[in-house]
Protein backbone atom coordinates (compact mmCIF):
# COMPACT_ATOMS: atom_id res chain seq x y z
CA UNK A 1 0.00 0.00 0.00
CA UNK A 2 1.36 3.40 -0.94
CA UNK A 3 2.21 5.65 2.02
CA UNK A 4 2.84 9.40 1.66
CA UNK A 5 4.53 11.65 4.21
CA UNK A 6 2.26 14.56 5.09
CA UNK A 7 3.12 17.04 7.82
CA UNK A 8 5.36 14.50 9.45
CA UNK A 9 2.68 11.79 9.80
CA UNK A 10 1.98 8.73 7.70
CA UNK A 11 -1.07 9.01 5.43
CA UNK A 12 -2.94 5.91 4.32
CA UNK A 13 -5.35 6.02 1.40
CA UNK A 14 -8.75 4.43 2.05
CA UNK A 15 -11.58 4.00 -0.44
CA UNK A 16 -15.18 3.73 0.60
CA UNK A 17 -18.68 3.65 -0.83
CA UNK A 18 -22.23 3.21 0.42
CA UNK A 19 -23.83 -0.21 0.45
CA UNK A 20 -26.20 -0.49 -2.48
CA UNK A 21 -26.73 -2.09 -5.86
CA UNK A 22 -22.99 -2.60 -6.45
CA UNK A 23 -22.90 -5.25 -3.76
CA UNK A 24 -19.36 -6.40 -3.00
CA UNK A 25 -18.03 -6.40 -6.57
CA UNK A 26 -16.18 -3.08 -6.33
CA UNK A 27 -14.84 -4.01 -2.89
CA UNK A 28 -13.27 -7.21 -4.21
CA UNK A 29 -11.84 -5.41 -7.24
CA UNK A 30 -10.12 -2.80 -5.07
CA UNK A 31 -8.82 -5.20 -2.44
CA UNK A 32 -7.43 -7.48 -5.15
CA UNK A 33 -5.21 -4.51 -6.14
CA UNK A 34 -4.12 -3.97 -2.50
CA UNK A 35 -6.34 -0.91 -2.06
CA UNK A 36 -7.95 -0.68 1.36
CA UNK A 37 -11.70 -0.36 0.99
CA UNK A 38 -14.69 -0.22 3.31
CA UNK A 39 -18.41 -0.35 2.59
CA UNK A 40 -20.39 2.11 4.71
CA UNK A 41 -23.82 1.23 6.10
CA UNK A 42 -26.05 4.16 4.95
CA UNK A 43 -28.18 4.04 8.09
CA UNK A 44 -25.15 4.74 10.32
CA UNK A 45 -23.85 7.72 8.34
CA UNK A 46 -24.70 11.17 9.84
CA UNK A 47 -27.42 12.96 7.92
CA UNK A 48 -26.56 16.31 6.30
CA UNK A 49 -27.96 19.31 8.16
CA UNK A 50 -30.53 21.36 6.28
CA UNK A 51 -34.24 21.71 5.69
CA UNK A 52 -34.15 20.51 2.11
CA UNK A 53 -32.41 17.32 1.09
CA UNK A 54 -30.12 17.84 -1.88
CA UNK A 55 -28.48 14.68 -3.18
CA UNK A 56 -25.71 14.92 -5.76
CA UNK A 57 -22.61 12.87 -6.50
CA UNK A 58 -20.42 15.68 -5.19
CA UNK A 59 -22.29 15.93 -1.88
CA UNK A 60 -22.35 12.15 -1.46
CA UNK A 61 -18.60 11.92 -2.06
CA UNK A 62 -17.95 14.69 0.47
CA UNK A 63 -20.15 12.95 3.06
CA UNK A 64 -18.34 9.63 2.57
CA UNK A 65 -14.97 11.41 2.88
CA UNK A 66 -16.03 13.02 6.17
CA UNK A 67 -17.28 9.70 7.52
CA UNK A 68 -14.00 7.99 6.64
CA UNK A 69 -11.98 10.82 8.18
CA UNK A 70 -13.98 11.03 11.43
CA UNK A 71 -14.80 7.30 11.58
CA UNK A 72 -18.41 8.00 12.50
CA UNK A 73 -19.93 5.12 10.56
CA UNK A 74 -20.34 1.36 10.78
CA UNK A 75 -18.83 -0.84 8.06
CA UNK A 76 -20.88 -3.47 6.29
CA UNK A 77 -19.98 -7.08 7.05
CA UNK A 78 -18.18 -8.72 4.12
CA UNK A 79 -19.52 -12.27 3.71
CA UNK A 80 -17.50 -15.23 2.54
CA UNK A 81 -17.90 -16.29 -1.08
CA UNK A 82 -19.94 -19.33 -0.02
CA UNK A 83 -22.27 -17.25 2.16
CA UNK A 84 -22.77 -14.73 -0.63
CA UNK A 85 -23.71 -17.45 -3.14
CA UNK A 86 -26.18 -19.10 -0.76
CA UNK A 87 -27.68 -15.71 0.13
CA UNK A 88 -28.26 -14.88 -3.54
CA UNK A 89 -29.84 -18.28 -4.11
CA UNK A 90 -32.32 -17.81 -1.25
CA UNK A 91 -33.17 -14.29 -2.40
CA UNK A 92 -33.77 -15.65 -5.90
CA UNK A 93 -36.19 -18.14 -4.38
CA UNK A 94 -37.98 -15.25 -2.63
CA UNK A 95 -38.36 -13.47 -5.97
CA UNK A 96 -40.12 -16.51 -7.42
CA UNK A 97 -42.34 -16.70 -4.34
CA UNK A 98 -43.40 -13.08 -4.91
CA UNK A 99 -44.10 -13.89 -8.56
CA UNK A 100 -46.34 -16.77 -7.46
CA UNK A 101 -48.18 -14.46 -5.06
CA UNK A 102 -48.74 -12.00 -7.91
CA UNK A 103 -50.13 -14.71 -10.20
CA UNK A 104 -52.54 -15.84 -7.47
CA UNK A 105 -53.82 -12.29 -7.13
CA UNK A 106 -54.23 -12.02 -10.92
CA UNK A 107 -56.23 -15.26 -11.09
CA UNK A 108 -58.56 -14.23 -8.28
CA UNK A 109 -59.02 -10.78 -9.85
CA UNK A 110 -59.83 -12.39 -13.22
CA UNK A 111 -62.50 -14.59 -11.62
CA UNK A 112 -63.97 -11.64 -9.75
CA UNK A 113 -64.19 -9.49 -12.90
CA UNK A 114 -66.12 -12.19 -14.73
CA UNK A 115 -68.32 -13.23 -11.81
CA UNK A 116 -66.80 -16.65 -11.17
CA UNK A 117 -67.31 -16.88 -7.41
CA UNK A 118 -65.93 -19.62 -5.23
CA UNK A 119 -67.69 -20.57 -1.99
CA UNK A 120 -66.80 -17.75 0.41
CA UNK A 121 -66.77 -20.16 3.37
CA UNK A 122 -63.93 -22.20 1.87
CA UNK A 123 -60.24 -21.34 1.67
CA UNK A 124 -58.50 -20.43 -1.57
CA UNK A 125 -55.62 -22.39 -3.12
CA UNK A 126 -56.59 -25.70 -1.59
CA UNK A 127 -56.91 -28.80 -3.78
CA UNK A 128 -60.67 -28.25 -3.93
CA UNK A 129 -60.20 -24.63 -5.03
CA UNK A 130 -57.70 -25.62 -7.75
CA UNK A 131 -60.07 -28.30 -9.05
CA UNK A 132 -62.82 -25.68 -9.20
CA UNK A 133 -60.57 -23.31 -11.17
CA UNK A 134 -59.56 -26.01 -13.65
CA UNK A 135 -63.22 -27.00 -14.14
CA UNK A 136 -64.28 -23.48 -15.16
CA UNK A 137 -65.32 -23.06 -18.80
CA UNK A 138 -65.14 -19.36 -19.72
CA UNK A 139 -66.25 -18.32 -23.18
CA UNK A 140 -63.92 -17.56 -26.09
CA UNK A 141 -60.49 -16.11 -25.38
CA UNK A 142 -61.25 -16.02 -21.65
CA UNK A 143 -60.58 -19.76 -21.58
CA UNK A 144 -57.10 -19.20 -23.03
CA UNK A 145 -56.39 -16.47 -20.47
CA UNK A 146 -57.34 -18.68 -17.54
CA UNK A 147 -55.34 -21.58 -18.96
CA UNK A 148 -52.22 -19.41 -19.28
CA UNK A 149 -52.65 -18.11 -15.73
CA UNK A 150 -52.96 -21.64 -14.36
CA UNK A 151 -50.00 -22.81 -16.43
CA UNK A 152 -47.84 -20.04 -14.92
CA UNK A 153 -49.12 -20.99 -11.47
CA UNK A 154 -48.14 -24.64 -12.00
CA UNK A 155 -44.69 -23.72 -13.32
CA UNK A 156 -43.92 -21.47 -10.36
CA UNK A 157 -45.25 -24.00 -7.86
CA UNK A 158 -43.07 -26.75 -9.30
CA UNK A 159 -40.05 -24.43 -9.40
CA UNK A 160 -40.49 -23.41 -5.76
CA UNK A 161 -40.68 -27.04 -4.73
CA UNK A 162 -37.43 -27.73 -6.58
CA UNK A 163 -35.72 -24.66 -5.09
CA UNK A 164 -36.84 -25.62 -1.57
CA UNK A 165 -35.31 -29.06 -2.05
CA UNK A 166 -32.03 -27.45 -3.14
CA UNK A 167 -32.06 -25.15 -0.08
CA UNK A 168 -32.41 -28.23 2.13
CA UNK A 169 -29.28 -29.64 0.44
CA UNK A 170 -27.37 -26.39 1.01
CA UNK A 171 -28.39 -26.34 4.67
CA UNK A 172 -27.02 -29.86 5.09
CA UNK A 173 -23.49 -28.72 4.25
CA UNK A 174 -21.04 -29.08 7.18
CA UNK A 175 -20.56 -25.31 7.67
CA UNK A 176 -24.32 -24.76 8.10
CA UNK A 177 -25.90 -28.01 9.28
CA UNK A 178 -25.40 -27.76 13.04
CA UNK A 179 -26.35 -24.09 13.32
CA UNK A 180 -29.44 -24.56 11.14
CA UNK A 181 -30.57 -27.48 13.31
CA UNK A 182 -30.06 -25.43 16.47
CA UNK A 183 -31.97 -22.43 15.14
CA UNK A 184 -34.81 -24.65 13.91
CA UNK A 185 -35.61 -25.46 17.56
CA UNK A 186 -37.39 -22.11 17.73
CA UNK A 187 -41.06 -22.00 16.90
CA UNK A 188 -41.70 -20.59 13.41
CA UNK A 189 -38.11 -21.00 12.19
CA UNK A 190 -37.55 -23.69 9.59
CA UNK A 191 -34.64 -24.49 7.32
CA UNK A 192 -34.99 -21.59 4.90
CA UNK A 193 -35.36 -18.92 7.60
CA UNK A 194 -32.49 -20.38 9.63
CA UNK A 195 -30.11 -20.67 6.67
CA UNK A 196 -31.04 -17.22 5.36
CA UNK A 197 -30.36 -15.66 8.77
CA UNK A 198 -26.98 -17.38 8.99
CA UNK A 199 -25.68 -16.27 5.59
CA UNK A 200 -27.13 -12.76 5.87
CA UNK A 201 -25.60 -12.09 9.30
CA UNK A 202 -22.36 -14.04 9.00
CA UNK A 203 -20.59 -13.61 12.33
CA UNK A 204 -23.07 -13.04 15.18
CA UNK A 205 -20.23 -12.21 17.57
CA UNK A 206 -19.60 -8.92 15.78
CA UNK A 207 -22.58 -7.64 17.78
CA UNK A 208 -21.64 -6.93 21.38
CA UNK A 209 -25.16 -7.54 22.70
CA UNK A 210 -28.58 -8.80 21.71
CA UNK A 211 -29.79 -5.19 21.73
CA UNK A 212 -27.24 -4.28 19.05
CA UNK A 213 -28.32 -7.25 16.93
CA UNK A 214 -32.00 -6.23 17.14
CA UNK A 215 -30.97 -2.68 16.22
CA UNK A 216 -29.08 -4.02 13.19
CA UNK A 217 -32.32 -5.62 12.02
CA UNK A 218 -34.29 -2.40 12.52
CA UNK A 219 -36.58 -3.99 15.11
CA UNK A 220 -35.92 -1.46 17.88
CA UNK A 221 -38.48 1.33 18.40
CA UNK A 222 -37.55 4.89 17.54
CA UNK A 223 -37.90 7.76 19.98
CA UNK A 224 -38.67 11.48 19.64
CA UNK A 225 -38.24 12.89 23.14
CA UNK A 226 -37.70 16.39 24.44
CA UNK A 227 -37.16 17.38 28.06
CA UNK A 228 -39.10 15.10 30.33
CA UNK A 229 -41.55 14.03 27.63
CA UNK A 230 -40.96 10.69 25.91
CA UNK A 231 -42.59 9.87 22.61
CA UNK A 232 -42.09 6.33 21.34
CA UNK A 233 -42.20 5.79 17.58
CA UNK A 234 -42.46 2.74 15.37
CA UNK A 235 -39.51 0.47 14.69
CA UNK A 236 -36.60 2.10 12.87
CA UNK A 237 -36.64 -0.37 9.93
CA UNK A 238 -32.91 0.29 9.54
CA UNK A 239 -30.45 -2.42 8.58
CA UNK A 240 -31.24 -5.79 7.06
CA UNK A 241 -34.85 -5.77 5.88
CA UNK A 242 -34.67 -9.35 4.57
CA UNK A 243 -34.06 -10.93 7.98
CA UNK A 244 -36.49 -8.52 9.62
CA UNK A 245 -39.27 -9.71 7.31
CA UNK A 246 -38.44 -13.37 7.92
CA UNK A 247 -38.50 -12.96 11.71
CA UNK A 248 -41.80 -11.07 11.66
CA UNK A 249 -43.24 -13.92 9.57
CA UNK A 250 -41.81 -16.40 12.09
CA UNK A 251 -43.48 -14.43 14.91
CA UNK A 252 -46.84 -15.36 13.38
CA UNK A 253 -46.39 -18.86 14.84
CA UNK A 254 -46.52 -17.43 18.37
CA UNK A 255 -50.00 -15.99 17.82
CA UNK A 256 -51.75 -19.34 18.21
CA UNK A 257 -51.53 -22.48 20.30
CA UNK A 258 -51.28 -23.15 24.00
CA UNK A 259 -48.40 -21.81 26.09
CA UNK A 260 -45.85 -24.58 26.65
CA UNK A 261 -47.37 -26.90 24.03
CA UNK A 262 -45.06 -28.40 21.39
CA UNK A 263 -46.38 -29.73 18.11
CA UNK A 264 -45.13 -32.94 16.52
CA UNK A 265 -43.44 -30.90 13.80
CA UNK A 266 -41.47 -28.84 16.33
CA UNK A 267 -40.51 -31.97 18.28
CA UNK A 268 -39.18 -33.56 15.08
CA UNK A 269 -37.08 -30.45 14.33
CA UNK A 270 -35.69 -30.46 17.88
CA UNK A 271 -34.86 -34.16 17.84
CA UNK A 272 -31.13 -34.85 17.94
CA UNK A 273 -30.12 -31.40 19.22
CA UNK A 274 -28.24 -30.97 22.53
CA UNK A 275 -30.41 -30.81 25.65
CA UNK A 276 -29.26 -27.29 26.58
CA UNK A 277 -30.19 -25.98 23.13
CA UNK A 278 -33.67 -27.52 23.33
CA UNK A 279 -34.18 -26.16 26.86
CA UNK A 280 -33.11 -22.67 25.74
CA UNK A 281 -35.43 -22.77 22.72
CA UNK A 282 -38.37 -24.06 24.81
CA UNK A 283 -37.83 -21.23 27.29
CA UNK A 284 -37.89 -18.72 24.42
CA UNK A 285 -40.96 -20.28 22.79
CA UNK A 286 -42.95 -20.21 26.03
CA UNK A 287 -41.87 -16.67 26.89
CA UNK A 288 -42.66 -15.25 23.44
CA UNK A 289 -46.06 -16.91 23.17
CA UNK A 290 -46.92 -15.62 26.65
CA UNK A 291 -45.67 -12.16 25.64
CA UNK A 292 -47.96 -12.05 22.59
CA UNK A 293 -51.07 -13.09 24.53
CA UNK A 294 -50.30 -10.61 27.32
CA UNK A 295 -49.84 -7.71 24.90
CA UNK A 296 -52.98 -8.47 22.89
CA UNK A 297 -55.40 -9.76 25.53
CA UNK A 298 -54.30 -7.86 28.65
CA UNK A 299 -52.76 -4.66 27.30
CA UNK A 300 -55.01 -4.25 24.26
CA UNK A 301 -52.14 -3.88 21.79
CA UNK A 302 -52.75 -4.39 18.09
CA UNK A 303 -51.77 -7.79 16.73
CA UNK A 304 -49.14 -6.40 14.36
CA UNK A 305 -47.51 -4.38 17.16
CA UNK A 306 -47.36 -7.49 19.34
CA UNK A 307 -45.91 -9.61 16.52
CA UNK A 308 -43.19 -7.05 15.90
CA UNK A 309 -42.32 -7.02 19.61
CA UNK A 310 -42.14 -10.82 19.55
CA UNK A 311 -39.91 -10.72 16.47
CA UNK A 312 -37.53 -8.34 18.23
CA UNK A 313 -37.23 -10.59 21.27
CA UNK A 314 -36.90 -13.65 19.02
CA UNK A 315 -33.92 -11.95 17.36
CA UNK A 316 -32.36 -11.48 20.82
CA UNK A 317 -32.82 -15.18 21.62
CA UNK A 318 -31.24 -16.12 18.27
CA UNK A 319 -28.24 -13.93 19.05
CA UNK A 320 -27.90 -15.65 22.43
CA UNK A 321 -27.98 -19.11 20.87
CA UNK A 322 -25.53 -18.29 18.08
CA UNK A 323 -23.03 -16.63 20.44
CA UNK A 324 -23.27 -19.16 23.27
CA UNK A 325 -25.00 -16.73 25.66
CA UNK A 326 -27.74 -19.17 26.58
CA UNK A 327 -27.65 -18.34 30.30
Amino acid sequence: MEVIKCYGDDAVFICGYEAGCLGFTLYHQLTSHNVKCVILAPTTMPKPVGKKKVKTDKRDAALIARCLAHRDYSPVHIPTEQDEQVKEYIRMRQDHKLALKKVKQQILAFCLRHNYRYDAAKSHWTQAHLQWLRALKPEGIYQEILTEYLSTYDQLTDKLERLDHRIEELAAQPEYQEKVQHMSCFLGIKTQTALSTLVEVGDFKRFASARQFASYLGLTPGEDSSGGEKNRLGITKAGNSHIRTLLIEAAQSYTRGQIGHKSKTLKSRQYGNPADIITYADKANERLRRKYYRMVLNQGKKANVAKTAVARELACFIWGMMTGNTQ
